[in-house]
């Protein structure tokens, strides 16, 4: 357990930066789909090739979210039975930037895949590619045991070094979400815009 499974990813992007949240191409290939958190177990695929990733559903820790940069989109990374043979395993979700293939099976089973979609053919396995290095999904740096949560509203990596201050900061910030009713949101939220307008000379009313 990392301690980020019950925090939403919208509200770690309110705690970090923009440069941590993947691009809205990586998205969840099937809904609805639980929220996963986990530390990244990185994979470096050459464009075509998927030999690393399929070696890597051995290797990675249970609960770990395998994270790929694959370099292309006109092949699969995986299908059916690697996610299948993955979640008997324990890995908790891929995040690929990349695709994959038999969605249905994949669907099924119940195993959370985010990517950037689906492609009926796979790819070669005879090229090296790397495990546990730094490698870039959906435009953010990601290192091995950085944490990675993600689910509808998209993927956000917390690095492993700030993992207790963003914690804390993200539980914080859901505390006082929750003491919060709607009246004294929409009072704030109404100062707040009236106060912009006005910096413009405008006021709530056009």
């Amino acid at each position: 357990m990392t301690g980020f499974e019950s925090i939403p990813p919208t509200t770690l992007a309110d705690v970090l930066d923009r440069s941590r949240v993947m691009d809205i191409g990586i998205r969840p290939l099937w809904t609805p789909v639980p929220r996963v958190a986990g530390p990244a177990f990185t994979v470096r695929c050459p464009p075509g090739d998927n030999l690393m990733l399929h070696a890597a559903i051995y290797r990675a820790e249970p609960g770990s979210v395998i994270v790929v940069e694959s370099g292309d989109l006109d092949y699969a990374l995986a299908g059916g039975n690697v996610c299948a043979v993955a979640h008997r395993r324990g890995v908790a979700a891929f995040v690929l930037d990349g695709l994959i293939r038999d969605l249905g099976e994949v669907r099924e089973i119940g195993f959370p895949v985010f990517a950037r979609g689906v492609i009926p053919i796979p790819g070669t396995k005879s090229e090296p590619g790397t495990h546990q290095e730094p490698v870039r999904c959906g435009g953010v740096e990601v290192a091995p045991g950085d944490i990675v949560v993600a689910d509808e509203e998209g993927v956000v990596v917390v690095p492993a070094a700030r993992h207790d201050e963003v914690l804390a900061a993200a539980r914080a910030k859901l505390a006082k979400e929750e003491a919060e009713t709607l009246d004294d949101w929409e009072r704030a939220h109404r100062a707040r815009i009236d106060k912009a307008l006005a910096a413009h000379g405008l006021d709530q009313n056009g």
